[in-house]
Parts: structure tokens; sequence; C-alpha cells
């Protein structure tokens, strides 16, 4: 296998393209995390979700604004996400599962939790692992859990291996580089690492597994060289919606320009 260096070089190459854009809209989890957000905001957010170049997989919000987007995307197929244990990644357990069974019983079927990664980065591995475990926990059959590693903090490369492997032994269905909220969001070098972790173990393990980068991915030419390392590490095929999302608040409007839509027009479509 190339190095990651080699990769990184190879997808930073890639080109925006159509089929990229449409591979990207497919696998978005469009993302409003503000504390400005409101139920008008959030309805807009809701709408830009149903595209006329189809939806994006899911919308990730805060909990309280779930029902709402239960209620208006019922039927279309988009899923609606939230965040647990959000921005900081603390190391209270039993705030974090109580947080995880609320969201759950309100209607989140995807949760977005932070590993607590200073604990993990502090020598504290046990509680930050054990506080991945109690969230998955909390979801169950029910919820689809997605690990945020804040990379941008852990900077390690076999420390982001590391903690990728610890959270898929646990229970991640996702791993997930970054909250947003910190200094260095994705980047190409992680996804690489935490791609490969899950290469090596999906074999051995009896659910899908998924990766999600997120943070600082504004354009299709962002998006395309992440597609590009999942498709040279896991094989052309693997990233569907099922098991690649981006988590991306400005990605929309530049994925609907490059497939020729006018992302300020209201034409009746959903968007």
């Amino acid at each position: 296998m190339d190095t990651i260096e080699q990769l990184v070089a190879e997808a930073k190459a890639a080109e925006a393209s159509e089929t990229y854009a449409l591979r990207a809209l497919a696998s978005m989890d469009l993302t409003s995390l503000g504390l400005d957000d409101t139920e008008e905001k959030i309805a807009d957010l809701c709408r830009k979700a149903v595209t006329p170049k189809g939806n994006v997989a899911a919308v990730c919000v805060y909990d309280k604004y779930v029902p709402q987007c239960r209620k208006a995307l019922g039927g279309s197929g988009v899923r609606v996400a939230t965040v647990c244990n959000f921005p900081h990644g603390g190391t209270d357990i039993a705030a974090a599962e109580a947080e995880a069974k609320a969201q759950v019983a309100a209607g989140a079927q995807e949760v977005d939790v932070v590993l607590p990664y200073r604990a993990y980065l502090g020598d504290d591995r046990e509680t930050a692992v054990e506080l991945v475990r109690k969230v998955k926990k909390a979801c169950g059959s029910e919820a689809r859990l997605k690990v945020i590693l804040e990379t941008g903090e852990l900077r390690d490369p076999r420390v982001i291996r590391d903690a990728s492997l610890d959270c898929i032994a646990v229970g991640a269905d996702f791993i997930k580089t970054s909250t947003g909220k910190v200094a260095v969001g994705a980047t190409l070098e992680a996804a690489a690492v935490m791609l490969r972790a899950i290469k090596g173990v999906q074999p051995g393990i009896d659910r899908p597994l998924g990766f999600k980068p997120s943070g600082g991915i504004s354009t299709v030419k962002d998006a395309a060289g992440y597609l590009y390392l999942a498709d040279a590490i896991m094989g052309e095929g693997w990233a569907t919606p099922e098991t690649f999302r981006f988590g991306v608040s400005s990605l929309l409007g530049n994925v609907l320009t490059t497939l020729g839509i006018d992302a300020n027009t209201d034409d009746g479509s959903g968007y």
C-alpha cells in the first residue's frame, strides 16, 4: 500500500467534478450548531436538505431541534443527528449517558459524541473510552454512534490511530475527525490514519464501520480529496452514505453550483 504521504499528495491533486459533487451531496451531514440557532434557521436547514439533485444523508442539530427536524423531514429519507458531550469533551460519564438517552428518546437517529480527548491525551484513556462505551449503550439499536476524536488536538498519528481503534472496540459505528470548534479541523493526514484503522479491523467487526471528516470542508475540491482517500484505502464502492459522511455547514452551496443549480434560488424543489 502507498505511504500516507503518497496518498495525501494524490488526494490533494483530486479535482472537483460533478461525480464528486453528487457523491458529496449524498453523504452530507448538513449541520447547524450555532449559538444563534432558531426554529426558523433549523426549518431553513431542513428545506435545504432536500434538493433537485438528491437529498443529503442527514441533518445535524442541537437536540432541542430534533423533534422539529424529524417532523419536517419525515418521509424524505434524511436522518436526524445530534451532538453529545459537545463541544468540550468532558469526562462526566453519567451526564453524557443521560444526555444520549434523552436524545434517542426525542427521536435522534444518530448521535455524535465527543471523545474526552484531553483525558485521552492526559493518560486517562480508561475514562475517555468508558464514556464512549456508555453512550453506545444509551444509543442501543435505535441510533448510530459517531465518535468525534478531535484529531486537531490529538495531533500525533499514533494517538489518532489508537483513539480510532479504542472507540471502535467499544462500539463506535463511525469515527469522526472534529467538532469544527477548534483551530484545526479535518485534515487529509488524519483521515488517512483513521481510514487505515477501519481497514485493518473491519474484517473482525460484525457491523459496518464508517468515517466522517468534519471541519473546514467547504468546496467540492475539498470533498474530492477525502473521497479519493476513501476509494484508495477502502476500495471503490465503499464510501456510501452508510459508511461515509461529511460534517458540513457550507459545502452545500458549492456542490449545487457545481451541479448547475443556483444555490440562492428557491425553486420550490425543497432547497
